[in-house]
Order: C-alpha cells, then structure tokens, then sequence
C-alpha cells in the first residue's frame, strides 16, 4: 500500500519530510491541502489529524501528525540499509539526533511560524527587532553545534540535517545567514548540492519565498 502524504509544498516541515522520502525513495502519494480555502479546519480533516497541520501520513490505517515524528517513523520502517546512518539505533547516537530535531522543534520553526503570523495578520509588515534577534540566535546555537563535525548530529548525514535544513533554508529568506555564520554556510552549502535538496526542497521554497517577499516590506 502507498503511502498518503497531506501537504503545502511551501511549508518547511512538509519539505523536510518529502526530503527524507526522496532520500529514501518512496513511492508515496501526495494530498495537496487548501490552506488558504481552510480545508485544514474542516471536521473531516481535524478528525483525523487534531492538529489541523501539515504534514499528516497515512499509512493504512495508520495516521501520524508532525513532521519530525514522522520521518523518524519513515526512517524506522522504511530505511532499509539506510537507516543505520539517518537514524542510528545506539542509545546516544540517536540522542543526540534526537536532541537536534527537538532544537528545530522549540528553537527554529517557532520563528518561522511567529514571523509569519506576524507579517500576515495585520499587525506589521516586516518582523519585529526580537523577531530577528531570535533567528540570529538560532544561527548562533547551529553555529556551535557544528563546530566539532561537519554535520548537526555527527560525522555523517542523519534527518536532523534533513529537518533543520527546512528550517534554515526558510529562514534565510527573511533572515540571511551572515558570512560570520561559517560552519552554518558550509553545511548548508554541502545540502544544496544533494538531489534530494533540490527535488524535494527548492520547489517549496521557492513557492514560500514569492508569498513571504509579497507580504514584507
């Protein structure tokens, strides 16, 4: 049975998990969601996904909301001879993926989120100075963590890197990632040169960047 995917490819949690089905390759089949007509509040939709957010997986009879619970799932079930690296199963190797994924959680998208709730919502037409102040802080936390290797979790790519590069890529767009952000430019840098980065991630974005530069100022 193929997978369902309900999504808006402009939104950084659904590219970071077509991005980890890319990696993986897949098959899946995707469910565009009307945002903007309000599909997502409808009784329908929140009843099967409470959360009334993008992404929701259907996997039979199986349901799961939250982007980063599920790639982890995707990882899990379907990495194959993949799955060793993207989510490793020593206790703290995956720790401390875990522990980047649950930083894009509470750190990175919240920025997102607030600033773009901001920017469309009537109250102002650019972010505020705290707004800024706490994307910078984010690059500050990414910078540190990739000091010591040349990817968030270790050595090696894991779905952290997959995760956090939805974030950072769309953050930049209001943000940019400054030159004194080296170790972040280099990741990101590396990223961009991944197909899977290109297919699964540069299309949304791009999509995300038109609407958000329509709105600031």
């Amino acid at each position: 049975m193929v997978i369902r995917i309900h999504k808006i490819d402009a939104s950084p949690p659904v590219r970071g998990v077509l991005m980890t089905v890319e990696l993986l390759k897949l098959k899946f089949e995707p469910v565009e969601v009307d945002f903007m007509g309000g599909e997502h509040l409808t009784p329908e939709y929140r009843e099967k996904n409470p959360l009334h957010s993008v992404p929701y997986l259907e996997d039979g009879d199986f349901l799961l909301a939250d982007s980063h619970a599920i790639i982890t799932y995707l990882v899990s079930k379907y990495g194959g001879d993949k799955r060793a690296e993207l989510y490793p199963a020593g206790l703290q190797a995956r720790a401390i993926v875990d522990q980047k994924l649950f930083f894009d959680t509470a750190n990175l998208f919240p920025c997102i989120r607030g600033i773009v709730k901001t920017v469309t919502g009537g109250e102002r037409t650019s972010p505020t100075p705290q707004q800024i102040q706490d994307v910078h802080d984010g690059y500050d936390i990414l910078e540190k963590y990739l000091q010591k290797n040349k990817f968030v979790a270790g050595d090696h790519l894991t779905i952290a890197d997959v995760s956090i590069v939805a974030s950072i890529s769309t953050l930049a767009v209001i943000v940019p990632v400054d030159e004194k952000y080296a170790k972040v430019n280099a990741w990101w840098n590396l990223l961009k040169e991944e197909d899977w980065y290109k297919k699964a991630n540069v299309p949304g974005l791009t999509q995300f960047e038109g609407f958000i530069k329509s709105v600031l100022k």
